[in-house]
């Protein structure tokens, strides 16, 4: 039986190795390099994805992947060193809704209640202004404490004026308790609350056309009166306790009034039976906004407690027909794509954004002061799903789908799209403090 000498076999495997070895070693470093270059590891990989996009080239056939969304600190730091265009933007989907509900703040009006309400879409709480040219941090009601801490902060006008104010106090209230310390006037018209967390007081003034009115009323006459070269003194007389004012009009000049100037009728608008020059109301409302401007310039200059002001621009409505039909703003999406500011939105915009423009040329004159437009008209326009409707009033469906149904398509549900109109404001009033 033959066995195989162990010696005999270790020899013949060492002449074959030493034979076909070294093309065996050069296969697998062709391989290797192959895989290399094709193939780099993962170590070599990350390094590589944190090199400046300048110095890599991406040749893909699928879209890259989305950036990370910024932290809040990020976006804030984004901010802080861009100087914003706030009126260029669209509308995107945001899941994380928005900082309150309509059972968190005790302050919001019942008409603009529209969850309380019974809506049953809730779809227009997922949205978010998004710049296309610099980042809008979402509020931060602490940022606004401490840059108002000590402060006193009014909203002087008509409903919209009130509409901003509960935006504000509600997402105030999600870090702060305000407490209600003044209240008058019907309908409680005027207000005020105070967070002792930060000494910051927030007060309402009613005053629909900024300069000294008498509303129709019933038993009285059928129109407004309008005495538009004097300021409203009901919240005239405060500016000297006041360290920043939001000022809004607009939708009350739509109805019939009469115009008085120097004592004597200057006109009026749509108010047939009586022998007065039909005058429109783009001029009154341009003087009775360089009226307000000017009033609180000439009462704060010079003062060591200077004055901020906005002036909010004006807000379209959305109705579509009848005010008393079911579906009179029915839209629950905000408008797709580029929409244009046309027609008398455009020409109410255009008189806030000029006269805030001739007042800043005064303001250099004195300093201690200043003055922005707050301009939300296009963001707006945007939002046909953001008013209440027919949930102005509750559950106006519940004993079934009624033909004639009182509709809100000026206001704005809170929370809503107007939550936006602080959001900007705060960020223009963080830009103040860093002296731009």
């Amino acid at each position: 039986m033959g066995v195989t000498s162990p010696l005999k076999v270790s020899t013949r495997s060492r002449s074959f190795s030493t034979k076909f070895l070294p093309y065996v070693l050069y296969a697998l470093f062709s391989i290797a390099l192959f895989r290399f270059y094709f193939h780099p590891s993962p170590f070599l990989q990350s390094t590589t994805d944190q090199l400046p996009h300048s110095n890599r080239i991406i040749l893909t056939s699928s879209s890259p992947p989305s950036p990370p969304s910024l932290s809040l600190s990020r976006e804030e730091e984004i901010a802080n060193k861009t100087s914003c265009n706030y009126t260029n933007g669209r509308w995107v989907h945001d899941k994380r809704g928005p900082l309150y509900n309509g059972t968190t703040c005790g302050t919001i009006k019942d008409g603009q209640n529209c969850i309380s309400h019974g809506r049953p879409d809730l779809g227009y709480l997922y949205w978010r202004w998004q710049l296309n040219q610099c980042q809008l941090p979402r509020f931060d009601p602490n940022t606004f404490f401490n840059l108002l801490s000590n402060k006193h902060i009014a909203f002087v006008g008509d409903s919209m004026a009130r509409n901003q104010l509960e935006s504000l106090l509600c997402m105030l209230a999600t870090a702060s308790n305000p407490n209600l310390v003044y209240t008058n006037g019907e309908d409680n018209r005027f207000r005020t609350w105070h967070f002792d967390s930060h000494n910051v007081t927030v007060s309402v003034y009613w005053s629909p056309f900024l300069v000294r009115g008498v509303e129709k009323s019933k038993g009285g006459p059928d129109h407004n009166e309008l005495y538009v070269d004097v300021v409203d003194e009901r919240w005239g007389s405060d500016l000297d306790h006041l360290d920043m004012v939001v000022l809004s009009i607009g939708h009350w000049f739509l109805h019939p009034a009469v115009y008085y100037e120097g004592g004597s009728v200057l006109g009026c608008h749509y108010c047939p039976g009586l022998n007065h020059t039909e005058i429109g109301f783009y001029g009154v409302m341009r003087k009775a906004i360089k009226i307000a401007l000017e009033s609180i310039i000439e009462r704060k200059k010079g003062s060591r407690n200077g004055i901020d002001a906005f002036l909010t621009s004006f807000s379209p409505s959305h109705f579509e027909g009848e005010w008393d039909k079911a579906g009179a703003c029915p839209k629950t999406e905000p408008s797709k794509g580029e929409k244009m500011v046309e027609g008398m939105d455009a020409d109410m915009r255009l008189i806030a954004v000029e006269e805030i423009e001739a007042a800043n040329v005064k303001v250099k004159q004195f300093g201690g002061m200043r003055l922005e437009i707050l301009d939300v008209t296009k963001l707006s326009l945007m939002r046909p799903d953001g008013h209440p409707g027919p949930y102005m009033y509750p559950f106006p469906f519940a004993n079934g789908v009624e033909e004639h149904v009182q509709n809100d398509c000026v206001h704005w549900c809170l929370p809503g799209p107007i939550d936006t109109w602080n959001q900007i404001m705060l960020q223009v009033i963080r830009r103040w403090r860093r002296g731009e």
